[in-house]
């Protein structure tokens, strides 16, 4: 996996299409058959590469993943495909026509933006990754639009580009790095950066302090599938702005500077807001979507009397509210023949799976039940309740 050269060739490759879908538990009699032919080396860079691809196809999906080249790293670190696609949807009507991608990785953004029309400098310092960048955009048929150079990103010049997007190592020896300055290269490197440009976007982890974003900057968090996958600061667009971004879609919740919503009592509806709405610190727009309230001052669950249909929430009928209580809770579901639990909590110290084999030890019956384990009024509650579908 340190070199991708024999992986390249007409024998590499070769090799690749034989081995490609090889289960885990079928590679040591795979590999014992390709050694009769091939080396030793090139058959377990082909399996190595073919476990990245089959990981890699739920972010690229499996026909581009399956063309693809992949470090671990890469198949870790990269942006899925929806995501920027999305992102450079964004920089092509803002006008953009080239973009100089500062950290490309395996060149994931740079895909998105070639095939968004947009001509792209992808740059990455370490070998292995940029050659994977380069194989990428050969596979794809997408090397006429991207140039990739391998360099430290701090010694390009970004001058003739339209914007400038950068991806930070926001991951070291000991796993995530959640300080914005100990990135690589650090975020304040990255906004000067930004500032020279006429666009730019940066790429940060989803739990960015809000007090971390740069006035200069928009901020925007996304979602996909309802799961959050990043925060994007935008330059050149509108400085001090406030997004939550849902996809697919893209649906948008933009900040108005609402105060934070009022208490109320619990309900018929629950509403859970997407994360990103959460992270963005928008619940309060939500809130007012539905004409809704708090259930605590510090719990992000929405409660009203009415169904409203909204993409930036789930929401659940609430059918009973309990003090928390282990041996009610069991009761209940016996009593109710719950054979499927659905456990989520909020501002609970209890672990689901922990609740959920104490709840429910003999799952048996028809019925399904969620329960919030969360804070109403600061007293720990249980929530029961089940998804709400408009009719």
């Amino acid at each position: 996996m340190n070199d991708l050269a024999p992986l390249l060739t007409p024998e590499g490759r070769a090799l690749l299409d034989e081995v490609r879908g090889t289960a885990p538990a079928d590679e040591l009699a795979v590999a014992t058959r390709l050694r009769r032919g091939h080396s030793a080396g090139l058959v377990s860079a082909a399996l190595g590469q073919a476990r990245l691809r089959q990981r890699a196809a739920a972010k690229f999906g499996a026909e581009d993943a399956e063309r693809m080249f992949f470090t671990p790293n890469g198949v870790e670190q990269s942006t899925r495909a929806s995501v920027a696609a999305y992102r450079a949807e964004r920089l092509r009507a803002l006008g953009v026509t080239s973009v100089a991608d500062l950290c490309c990785g395996i060149g994931g953004d740079a895909i998105a933006l070639a095939r968004a029309g947009i001509r792209v400098l992808a740059v990455d310092r370490d070998p292995l990754t940029a050659a994977a960048a380069r194989a990428n955009a050969d596979a794809l048929g997408l090397a006429g639009l991207i140039d990739v150079r391998e360099a430290d990103v701090t010694e390009v010049d970004t001058a003739s580009y339209d914007a400038v997007f950068v991806d930070p190592a926001r991951r070291g020896g000991r796993g995530r790095i959640f300080d914005p300055e100990a990135y690589s290269p650090p975020l304040s490197w990255a906004v000067r950066a930004a500032l020279k440009a006429p666009h730019a976007a940066l790429k940060v982890a989803p739990g960015i302090p809000h007090e971390a974003v740069p006035a200069e900057a928009e901020a925007e968090w996304i979602s996909d599938g309802g799961d959050v996958k990043e925060a994007v600061l935008w330059f050149g667009t509108a400085p001090g702005a406030v997004r939550a971004t849902l996809l697919p879609g893209p649906r948008t919740l933009l900040g108005r500077g609402l105060p934070d919503p009022e208490v109320r009592s619990v309900g018929r509806y629950l509403y859970e807001p997407d994360g990103a709405v959460i992270r963005a610190h928008l619940v309060a727009e939500a809130a007012e979507e539905l004409d809704g309230g708090l259930i605590d001052p510090t719990i992000a669950y929405v409660t009203a009397d009415a169904l409203h249909a909204t993409p930036y929430a789930t929401a659940y009928e609430i059918t009973d509210r309990l003090p928390f209580n282990v041996k009610k809770l069991k009761a209940l579901l016996r009593e109710r023949e719950v054979g499927i639990l659905t456990v989520k909590k909020r501002g609970s110290a209890v672990e689901p799976e922990e609740l959920r084999r104490k709840a429910l030890p003999k799952p048996q019956g028809p019925h399904s039940v969620t329960v919030f384990l969360t804070r109403v009024a600061g007293a720990p509650t249980m929530l029961l309740g089940r998804p709400a579908g408009l009719t």
